[in-house]
């Protein structure tokens, strides 16, 4: 299976993250990819590095004002001297424009509070590399999308920062732009019916959002149950339905091993059944170990989930998500895309 990935990565260093008011470390860091490519080389793979692309291949699935901000947070937080005063070197929100406080045009000329009418939490801070790394990240990913669009049958996009808490207007949880919405849209431009099937440990929020109202694309999600206290907190639920029946979602409770995780896993596979493409939102968060949650999905377990999709024997784009655990993320990656390439052909 190709490999592509994009350096710009590298560029990106969030500098922590504000969590409950206090700056502490954060889990989403540069050596996240380093442990991917080096564990995709090991097992065969010759990764190769994508192209950057233009601003024109987001606006499918993200508004102009997203990524003008986007784009110049960071030169106009240096430029307005707050990284001397009050000393802050990464672009924090200060006002958030909720819908009764702020009027819908309006347009503040503080970066913090501009960072306000986009951002979702406190958590995702933008530094000077940020916006060349994440639109590398949707980059490879558009990449890979037209490489399966070409006749590729599978290509895995080894990107970072991850991205499906993006949605159209606003970003969040360690994402700025949704990497495999950009695929998904792109392949739905040639007139695809799409399934995207999220198995991050987290649920995809802003993919939801983009695509509740487009029936050409269909969203479905595993990830811990978010009224057990789980990021996003507020999306994610059983209920969600969208447009036509578009969206499904299956929460699950923390602690959840593999032969629950696995039975989502196939429900999802079946909602997708029938489609003409596949994007898979690889988050192997969901990992027993992982700081970032609370379910305990083992390597085997994510070697079978890869030859669950791959059964579906799609044209697909494999996006990664998240992944924490710097000493497992590697294996755990090579563990789906290795039963991916195993399933029944």
């Amino acid at each position: 299976m190709p490999v592509v990935w994009n350096s710009n990565h590298a560029l990106h260093d969030p500098g922590g993250e504000v969590w409950v008011g206090v700056r502490i470390p954060g889990t989403e860091v540069g050596a996240r990819l380093d442990r991917i490519l080096a564990a995709v080389a090991d097992a065969g793979a010759e990764p190769v590095e994508a192209p950057q692309f233009g601003t024109e291949i987001l606006h499918t699935v993200h508004t102009p004002d997203l990524t003008e901000f986007l784009s110049t947070a960071w030169q106009a937080w240096d430029e307005w001297g707050y990284t001397t005063e009050p000393g802050v070197d990464r672009v924090v929100p200060y006002v958030f424009a909720l819908p009764d406080v702020a009027p819908p045009n309006a347009i503040a000329r503080s970066p913090a509070a501009r960072a306000g009418r986009h951002a979702m939490d406190t958590m995702t801070l933008i530094g000077p590399g940020t916006w060349e790394a994440a639109l590398g990240a949707a980059s490879a990913a558009a990449h890979a999308a037209d490489l399966v669009g070409s006749g590729t049958p599978a290509v895995y996009a080894a990107v970072r920062p991850p991205g499906h808490h993006v949605g159209t207007s606003f970003y969040g949880g360690s994402c700025y732009l949704n990497n495999a919405a950009v695929a998904a849209a792109r392949l739905a431009a040639t007139g695809a019916t799409v399934a995207v099937v999220d198995i991050d440990a987290h649920h995809g929020n802003g993919t939801q959002q983009i695509f509740w109202d487009r029936t050409a694309v269909r969203y479905g999600s595993v990830h811990v149950d978010p009224g057990a206290g789980w990021f996003p907190h507020y999306a994610g639920y059983a209920d969600e339905t969208g447009s036509g029946g578009s969206n499904r979602n299956i929460p699950l409770a923390p602690g959840t091993s593999d032969e629950t995780w696995l039975e989502a896993v196939a429900a999802l596979a079946a909602f997708g059944s029938g489609a003409d493409a596949l994007v898979v939102s690889l988050g192997v968060d969901a990992a027993a170990g992982d700081p970032e949650s609370p379910l305990e999905i083992t390597p085997d377990g994510y070697s079978t989930a890869g030859r669950i999709l791959g059964d579906l024997r799609l044209p697909a784009v494999i996006v990664q998500e998240g992944g924490y655990d710097l000493d497992t993320i590697g294996q755990l990656v090579v563990a789906f895309l290795t039963g991916y390439e195993g399933a029944d052909r």
